[in-house]
């Protein structure tokens, strides 16, 4: 630090640092609203928040519970402490979290700027911090849409790196067939349309619900859509004139035969659109641990898993690539040595079916090697 620089100039935090803050801040919960989240704006006054928590402060002389009570206020006058020491918000905002764990009575109090500006002016105490404004901006830039799509269902997603996020299900009522025939017939066939262009449309509605606030931040890729025989190019026909011309143009040309809906179909689609998805890291790490689990079936000693001999084989620059639990405190190691060594790393989340066994079977480490050790 420069003599005489300011604090709120030195608040700043980078994406992979927000990452690792936001991965602490999580494991804190409690079994009362004692812990303090505040989000401020760039521009904000501090003289104004101050006023607000000295106004929280006094109305906490309301709760009942003493040990409730005594963490709010130290919560409170933690934040304000803090505040107390920079003359004005950074140019992107200003993020705090004070509170303490009541049973262990450990307490942790961060202040910091975020790598992009804060968006809203939030107070809150909860039993839990709310880093949900902060995981936004760890969205990744290569964030592509899902649509499964068949004449009476539909599923709208998004993959954020390696993970699948499920956003709505959509269900629409289409009669079954009829059997009169003549003129009856084709009246009816004209209702069941009717009904099933007004499901595309309300369709096409979410989608653009979803997708332009991506698209106006610049983050969304591509948008693929899928579904069974010819109901997705059906959709895409109909449904062309609701669709924002924005969210038409990510629209990918190739369309992807998906026989589910919900979680599992949003899967199936992702792993299908391998291709078209390009080096999306989700497929990679669905590729990666195939590779691993072919060679630890084959025994041909090229899986390689616990700390140890994974570390090691890594220092001996024998490893291919890593798959590395994101939760493991190790994770980042793992992140910032590989490079060196020519490995890849590719770092397991909860989108894939596969993390809950690589977890518990081989703790959330494994590898495959370039050659056999001796």
């Amino acid at each position: 630090m420069q003599q005489g620089q300011k604090l709120e100039d030195r608040l700043t935090i980078d994406k992979r640092t927000l990452k690792q803050v936001i991965r602490e801040l999580k494991k804190w919960k409690a079994p009362a609203t004692v812990l303090l989240s505040l989000y401020i704006p760039p521009g904000r006054p501090i003289s104004d928040v101050m006023s607000l928590l000295r106004t929280e402060y006094s109305i906490t002389d309301n709760i009942k519970l003493k040990r409730t009570r005594d963490a709010v206020q130290r919560a409170l006058s933690a934040a304000m402490d803090r505040l107390a020491r920079i003359q004005k918000v950074p140019p992107n905002g200003l993020v705090l979290f004070c509170g303490e764990d009541m049973q262990t009575k450990d307490f942790v109090c961060m202040m910091f700027s975020p790598p992009e500006p804060v968006p809203v002016f939030f107070y809150r105490t909860d039993k839990y911090f709310h880093t949900e404004f902060l995981e936004d901006m760890l969205e990744h830039e290569e964030t592509i849409g899902l649509v499964i799509v068949e004449r009476d269902q539909a599923t709208i997603g998004v993959l954020k790196g390696s993970r699948i996020q499920l956003l709505e299900e959509l269900e629409g009522y289409v009669p079954g067939k009829h059997h009169r025939g003549g003129q009856s017939q084709r009246r009816f066939d004209r209702q069941i349309e009717q009904f099933v262009r007004g499901f595309y449309k309300e369709v096409a509605e979410a989608m653009n619900k979803h997708f332009l606030p991506l698209i106006e931040k610049g983050l969304l890729k591509a948008i693929i859509v899928g579904g069974p025989g010819y109901a997705k190019q059906d959709f895409l026909e109909e449904a062309a004139e609701f669709l924002d011309y924005r969210v038409r143009q990510k629209i990918a040309r190739e369309l992807i035969d998906v026989a589910y809906q919900g979680d599992a179909g949003l899967r199936e689609l992702v792993i299908k659109a391998s291709d078209v998805i390009e080096k999306n890291k989700y497929a990679e790490l669905v590729k990666a641990i195939e590779e691993f689990k072919y060679h630890l079936a084959k025994n041909d000693g090229l899986a390689v898993y616990g700390d140890k001999l994974v570390r090691n084989a890594l220092e001996m620059g024998a490893l291919k690539f890593i798959i590395v639990d994101e939760e493991r405190e190790d994770a980042d190691y793992y992140v910032d040595e590989a490079p060196k060594y020519g490995t890849k790393v590719y770092l397991l989340s909860d989108a894939v079916p596969e993390a809950e066994w690589l977890r518990k079977t081989f703790k959330g480490l494994v590898g495959v090697l370039r050659f056999k050790l001796s």
